[in-house]
């Protein structure tokens, strides 16, 4: 029991952390005169995935072993799945359930029937996400990270002498999304409606905080949520082989979710708040992040060789994301078709049986 306890009072750490980061970021952002989408897909994004990256780089360093490294390359494909399944599978369900909710609470007043049906005419479902110009941004995001994703797995199949140095390409790959990204956000800046921010928490009565307090909370919030995953990913490794889990299946399936519990979480704290556009933003920006530097570090202290779940993983990944990009282009994206992404997760789990078993 102890083991689901822990599991319990990190994701609770997790939540309540990312709760002062969201808002912590959200200053930062002020301060450094970004954008709301660099918010999200540049400060939360790299602020989340750099630890994730870290314990790639450690795996992959430190490893003794080929199976040891292993784990590295597993948690580099494992996390973009992760994200482009669960983690926008996950904000369409919670903008289903807030759209639901505040359509009942407008209809109860006037008693209106059917008002909250989902999947109806005029349901919550039906509603397309952001205006046209968010739309075209989180797709061409997910058009950066398709062909680079791709070439990651491509990469994974075939063996030459100068594969490792191929790494230095992929961080070069994000340093122009990076660029990009905070060009076209100072350049939108002037264009974003101005919105209150709250307080920051560890400033409650300051109209403005200090610089030094946003730059604290950033800090220290990123450090509890980096050691609360941590623990939170050794409880799942004792509770799977417990529940009956292969340590494989354990490791390509419950380990990614809990790797990217963080940007699921902010995720989840922003669509509460009403900021639908710096949560789909994190997502995006997360997965840009975990498509090019743990790939880098992957291909040059590892041979970058992918076995049969590995080359499903990305194959899953890949199918994720044409299915929201072809989506955001027609400019069809609803709560309803964003909560579909969860289901290729659910697709690559019952494709695991066959190659594992």
């Amino acid at each position: 029991m102890i083991h689901f306890v822990l599991l319990i009072v990190c994701a609770g750490a997790i939540y309540l952390s990312c709760e002062w980061f969201v808002n912590a970021v959200e200053w930062l952002g002020e301060r450094l005169k970004v954008g709301k989408m660099a918010v999200g897909t540049i400060l939360a994004a790299f602020g989340t995935a750099l630890p994730e990256s870290v314990v790639t780089l450690v795996a992959v360093t430190t490893g003794a072993t080929d199976e040891a490294k292993q784990i590295g390359v597993g948690a580099a494909m494992g996390g973009p799945l992760a994200l482009a399944t669960v983690a926008y599978g996950v904000t369409g369900a919670m903008l289903l359930l807030k759209r639901r909710r505040e359509r009942l609470e407008v209809a109860a007043p006037t008693g209106a029937p059917g008002s909250g049906r989902e999947g109806g005419p005029g349901g919550p479902g039906d509603e397309t996400l952001g205006n046209a110009k968010d739309m075209e941004r989180l797709a061409k995001d997910q058009k950066w990270f398709l062909p680079i994703f791709f070439l990651k797995v491509a990469l994974g199949l075939v063996a030459f002498a100068f594969k490792p140095a191929l790494g230095v390409l992929f961080f070069a790959a994000y340093a122009v999304y990076f660029w990009r990204e905070i060009r076209s956000s100072r350049a939108d800046e002037d264009a974003d409606e101005e919105e209150e921010l709250e307080p920051l928490k560890l400033q409650p009565k300051a109209a403005s905080p200090a610089t030094w307090a946003v730059a604290v909370q950033t800090l220290a919030t990123l450090v509890v949520i980096f050691i609360a995953a941590h623990f939170f990913v050794k409880q799942l490794d004792v509770i799977g082989p417990m529940l009956g889990l292969s340590a494989t299946v354990t490791a390509l399936l419950l380990s990614p979710i809990a790797t990217e519990l963080p940007e699921i979480m902010n995720a989840v704290i922003w669509v509460r708040q009403g900021k639908t556009r710096l949560a789909l933003a994190n997502i995006s920006g997360s997965m840009m992040i975990q498509a090019t530097v743990p790939s880098g570090i992957g291909l040059i202290f590892t041979s970058w060789h992918f076995d049969g779940p590995l080359l499903w993983s990305g194959i899953v990944t890949m199918a994720a994301i044409t299915y929201l990009l072809l989506t955001m282009r027609a400019h069809r994206l609803t709560p309803a078709r964003l909560a579909v992404a969860g289901g290729f997760y659910a697709v690559f789990a019952i494709g695991l049986v066959p190659i594992l078993g």
